[in-house]
């Protein structure tokens, strides 16, 4: 092989080298050596210490107190459900303090309109203020709206009565809009005599409020007072 070699393997300035001398192979231990050699497996046949415990015997778990229990759950939720049914239709029934039913909706609103006719301005504002009255330190302005509205009303009316409540909706136990039927005698005469009475609706917003039931606003079908 022509060309320079290496110098761990080529020739160099003294002349030709030879390749390094191999370690000699070391030998393997014998297979049958004890290093090698196969351990035995501990004897696994021993019995089990004495006998065997007996058994043990569960009870079983009887379900008829689970099921009972769910039963009488769904009878109290079954319950409080009817009761709030009933006290949302007890619109005609007796009712607790300050409830709203047809009944007290249409005496509050009939005192109103006895207050609008008969010129009393401190129980309209009292009304129209909706709970806040007692608590306005300055009343002027209020029972002059009040009187206004009450010279408005009787320019109009000279006898308004409550005929009916057609229709409440309650967006809570003690708030409701309703719809109501007035009959009413027109202030004005005319040539045939005195007016006859006619029906007039009007719409309220009603608060039921420490033991009274106040008319917050009164809208009539033909104009507002």
């Amino acid at each position: 092989m022509a060309g320079p070699y290496p110098p761990e393997f080529g020739a160099g300035p003294a002349g030709p080298q030879t390749y390094p001398q191999s370690f000699p192979q070391q030998p393997f231990p014998p297979s049958g050596g004890p290093e090698t050699a196969a351990q035995p497996y501990p004897d696994m046949g021993a019995a089990y210490p004495g006998m065997l415990p007996p058994p043990v015997q569960y009870k079983k778990r009887r379900r008829w107190p689970v099921i009972v229990g769910a039963v009488l759950a769904l009878a109290v939720i079954a319950g409080l459900v009817a009761a709030l049914v009933l006290a949302d239709r007890g619109g005609d029934s007796p009712a607790a303090s300050g409830a709203l039913t047809d009944a007290s909706a249409k005496a509050a609103i009939q005192e109103y309109l006895d207050a609008l006719s008969n010129g009393d301005d401190e129980t309209v504002a009292r009304h129209t203020l909706c709970g806040l009255f007692d608590a306005v330190k300055e009343r002027r302005s209020d029972l002059a709206l009040a009187g206004l509205s009450s010279d408005a009303f009787r320019k109009q009316y000279s006898q308004a009565q409550v005929a009916s409540i057609d229709k409440m909706v309650r967006s809570s136990p003690h708030q409701a809009q309703v719809l109501f039927t007035m009959n009413v005698t027109p202030a004005s005469t005319t040539r045939r005599g005195q007016p006859r009475p006619q029906e007039q609706q009007a719409v309220a917003q009603l608060l039921a409020y420490d033991n009274d039931v106040l008319v917050c606003s009164y809208l009539p079908r033909t104009g507002q007072y």
